[in-house]
């Protein structure tokens, strides 16, 4: 066995390296033709039901605006309720057809199972399902508190509403969307548990999308900083990056149901947010060093709940 192992690590690297270098043009040729085909052949969601987590501010609420301009219907979640009656209302002036709320935490299980069955018992159904919701908190690891509720949240709160979503969505032959974030692959210093719950989050969505199939849809959006009350105030200097252009959460909102109807597997916005991907892989030394350079010698903490 240890034979193989030598074997396959002398010869298997060389041999796939090989082989992209062949199959990739065809292969990019094939993927420009099938963005094609899903630019034109785009979902219509008009009178479809789409239930949003965390829609009471920044992404989930302008998600929401966008899903209501192409005439689909609501079921709006997020643990204030004042807020998502504002939303519901202008989401109603938008277009959308019919607009619930559900005040609910979904860092709790049974929240997350009543909302579920309390819209498919109101519409009747389930088409798209945003997994929005989540909270960020910036600070050293040594001087980390509370370290459970950033999993619970964004790990946690998005399988709870996916495991009592699927049967619906299986129905309905429907669609998840999971809002993660780049710092799941860029690893910023400061956002320790905020990176490993949407790192989380992505493995096992990508999972569940190998168990699925075509059964269910699932686009990954790894957003870079957006406009939001997660990182409203002094969020960006305290993790070192003041230099950070922010994305309105509009186009970002846009991109993100763009992407879905398209039926994309992954989104990055902005797109060359890629990079920092690349470099990590190809450059880990380099990638390593200009992490550990933003660190400064000084605690810092700050934390924003509801997206």
């Amino acid at each position: 066995m240890d034979l193989i192992q030598k074997f396959l690590n002398i010869v298997l690297l060389p041999l796939t390296l090989t082989a992209i270098l062949f199959l990739l043009p065809p292969f990019l040729f094939l993927k420009y033709l099938f963005s094609l085909k899903r630019n034109i052949c785009s979902e219509n969601v008009a009178n479809k039901v789409v239930l949003i987590t965390g829609a009471s501010s920044g992404i989930g609420e302008h998600i929401a605006y966008e899903y209501a301009r192409r005439g689909a219907i609501l079921a709006l979640v997020a643990r204030r309720e004042n807020r998502l009656q504002i939303v519901a209302n202008k989401a109603r002036e938008l277009g959308s057809p019919e607009v619930i709320v559900i005040r609910a935490d979904v860092s709790k299980d049974e929240e997350c199972k009543h909302f579920i069955d309390e819209t498919v018992n109101h519409f009747g159904r389930v088409d798209h399902l945003v997994n929005n919701a989540g909270v960020i908190r910036v600070d050293l690891f040594e001087d980390s508190t509370d370290i459970a509720s950033i999993m619970d949240i964004n790990f946690w709160g998005s399988v709870y509403s996916t495991h009592y979503a699927v049967p619906h969505l299986r129905k309905s032959k429907g669609k998840i969307v999971v809002i993660s974030s780049v710092a799941a692959c860029l690893c910023t210093p400061r956002l320790s548990f905020y990176s490993a719950s949407k790192a989380a989050q992505i493995c096992f969505f990508e999972s569940l999308r190998a168990e699925f199939g075509p059964d269910i849809g699932i686009t990954i959006v790894t957003p870079g900083v957006t406009e939001s009350e997660m990182t409203q105030g002094q969020f960006l200097p305290k993790i070192e990056m003041p230099w950070m252009p922010v994305e309105s959460t509009e186009t970002c909102a846009k991109a993100i149901v763009d992407s879905t109807c398209k039926g994309d597997m992954y989104l990055t916005k902005p797109s060359w947010m890629r990079v920092g991907f690349w470099m990590r892989v190809l450059c880990p030394e380099v990638f390593e060093w200009c992490m550990h350079s933003m660190l400064v010698n000084r605690p810092c903490t700050h934390q924003n709940k509801d997206r």
